[in-house]
This record gives structure tokens, sequence and C-alpha cells, in this order.
């Protein structure tokens, strides 16, 4: 106890000394004022604000020139059409706004810098200029918010009545994905977590007959053309399924099923072979030859060739193998998505498997 008071005082002491040298500082009169700027120091800043602001302007152009291959390409669902447009509108009116008001901001600062014969102008209010620059962003970000809400409405527009429909269930557990096809009845059969046991890893109903045809798997394929409705679950944590290319992406949330549907567009062949994809292959495979001769002489392993295929993905950090928790997703003609499901075996004879054994 003796030690710790001993540390307390002299830590104290320590402080009212520090205190006392900032007071004496301070009731010293200085008169030296070279830490006031003069007309040189306002010029090199100056000339520095319009300096940095053409370099910013400079990289952003350069980025976009060359990294345009690790953007996305175009949208491979019906309804990533209308998201990325919405996209591109928002993002255009960001850059406008965001190109102008730095280049004002940064021009004022250069030609407004400060000289000693001038006076700043001081305007206590101005009724009309505040107008204007509250009436415009008002009607900008309502003109957006209301596309967007239109937008939302009909991307989020879920109707199992509407055409003949695909329903699909995807699980999510940490950290992997499994996802479940209704059977001919195109029903998915209950499911809770409490029910899961052996061979039932997703918790089917054993008592709904619906659930009986329900075909398990840990591929997703998707019949091109036809729309999608995903059911989602999640067996632990709050988890997010997302594929980018699809321009989807919903939160599966513990002990409730959210939903999101839409229609693939391009097979993963198409995609594979596309321009853009083509070249957006080709330079990561260049990036990863050059670290891959790196690897190589440090004694590890070198990096494979990569190869294009759509995944999904969670994005939501859920615990520390969330990088790795993905699932191939594969977008085929109807006929061999047929074809594919046929070899996949029933929830039914999964049961029965386990219980021969």
């Amino acid at each position: 106890m003796t030690v710790f008071l001993t540390i307390v005082v002299l830590a104290l002491i320590g402080i009212s000394l520090w205190q006392m040298s900032k007071i004496l500082k301070l009731s010293q009169v200085k008169s030296d004022n070279s830490q006031v700027a003069n007309d040189k120091d306002n010029n090199l800043q100056g000339k520095l604000m319009l300096a940095f602001v053409i370099f910013m302007y400079l990289l952003t152009i350069y980025c976009f020139v060359q990294y345009h291959s690790f953007f996305l390409p175009e949208s491979a669902s019906a309804h990533g059409v209308d998201y990325d447009r919405l996209m591109i509108i928002s993002m255009v009116l960001i850059f406008v706004v965001q190109f102008i008001t730095q280049g004002l901001l940064h021009f004022f600062a250069y030609t407004y810098r400060g000289k000693k014969e001038n006076k700043a102008l001081f305007f206590a209010d101005n009724d009309k200029l505040e107008f204007i620059w509250t009436i415009i962003p008002v009607i900008v970000l309502a003109g957006l918010i209301i596309y967007g809400l239109f937008t939302w409405t009909d991307i989020m527009n879920i109707d199992e009545e509407e055409g003949d429909p695909l329903i699909v269930e995807l699980y999510a557990y940490q950290f992997d994905w499994r996802a479940r096809y209704a059977g001919q009845d195109n029903v998915l059969g209950k499911a809770n977590v409490r029910f899961i046991e052996g061979v039932n890893t997703l918790g089917v109903d054993v008592s709904d007959s619906y659930g009986m045809d329900d075909k398990i798997t840990n591929e997703l394929h998707l019949p091109v053309n036809r729309k999608v409705i995903f059911k989602m679950r999640s067996q632990d944590v709050l988890h997010s399924a997302y594929m980018p290319f699809f321009r989807a992406q919903m939160n599966v949330v513990p002990g409730m099923i959210t939903e999101f549907s839409y229609t693939p567009t391009m097979t993963s062949e198409e995609m594979k072979n596309s321009d853009f994809m083509v070249e957006k292959v080709a330079t990561i495979n260049k990036i990863r030859k050059k670290k891959s001769k790196k690897l190589v002489a440090a004694g590890d392993e070198a990096l494979e060739t990569y190869e294009f295929e759509y995944y999904l993905l969670c994005n939501k950090i859920c615990g520390a193998s969330h990088y790795n928790m993905q699932m191939k997703i594969v977008v085929e003609s109807e006929e061999e998505y047929n074809t594919w499901l046929k070899t996949q075996q029933t929830f039914k004879d999964q049961l029965s498997a386990q219980a021969s054994n």
C-alpha cells in the first residue's frame, strides 16, 4: 500500500510541475511573432491547396482508367438493370457535386488567401443564398429518394403466384451454406433448428410431408431466365447472403425467414466468356503470377490460376472463418438444371439411408 501511495504522490507532483511549466510559458510576453502567418506563408498554403485539388482529380481519373477492370460487369439478373441505373445516377450526382464544391473550396482558398492589405468581407446573413443552397439539395435528394423507393419496391415485389418461380432455401451456419430445393410440389417443408439431428442438418420437420421430397445440396444451381425466390434461414448468428453479380443481398437472421428474389439472365458460361470478364481474369492472373514468384522464392506454394465462377458470399463478419464462407453458384439452361436436380438425393432418401445404417 505504501508503494502505491508513493507512486500516486510522485505522479501528482509530476502533473503539478507540468502544469506550472505551462503557466510560466503563458505568463511570458513574447515579442517574437514568427508563428503568425505572413504573406509568404499564405501564398505557399494557397498554392498547396490548389495543387492538392488538381492532384486529387488527376488521381481519380487515373484510378478509373487503370482499375476499371476490377469493377463489376453488367448485371446477371433482370432487376440489376434498374439497380445499376439508380447507382449510376447517384454516383454521377455525387461526383458532380464533389467536383464543384471541392473545386470552389480549394480555388477560394487560393484566390482569397490572406494578405496584409486585405480585409475580410462579412455578411451577417443572406436569405437568397440560404434559400438556394437549401432548396436545391431538397429537390435533388427528394427525387433520388422517391426514385429509389420505387426501384426498391419493384425489386422486393415477391409474388409466389406470378409465373412459375423456383423456390429455394438458403441455409447459413458458421461457416458454410446449404441450399434446399422444393420437390415436385414446389413447396418447402417446415423446418426448425431444434430438429437438427444426424443427417437432418437443416432441421427439416420429418412430420411435414412437404419436406420429404426436398433436396439439400452443397452447390447452388439456378436455371437461366426463370424467377427464383430465396427463403433464408440462419442456424446461429447473423449472416448476409451476398451475390454481387446478381445485385442481390439480404440479411439471414436467426429465428426468422427473410426473402429475396431475382431472375438470372446470364449463364455461368456466358459470363465467363464475356469480354469484360476475360479481361478481368487476365488482369487478376497477371497479379497472381507476380505473387507466385515471390511465394516460390520464399519457399511457399505458388498460387493457382484464377477461374471465374459465381459465388454466394457472407457479407457480415460472423466469426473467425467468415472470409471463407462461400458457395458456388451455377447458372445454366433449364434442361441442364433439371438434369442436375434429378441426380440429387431427396430428404426422404437421406433418412432411409440413415435408418438402414
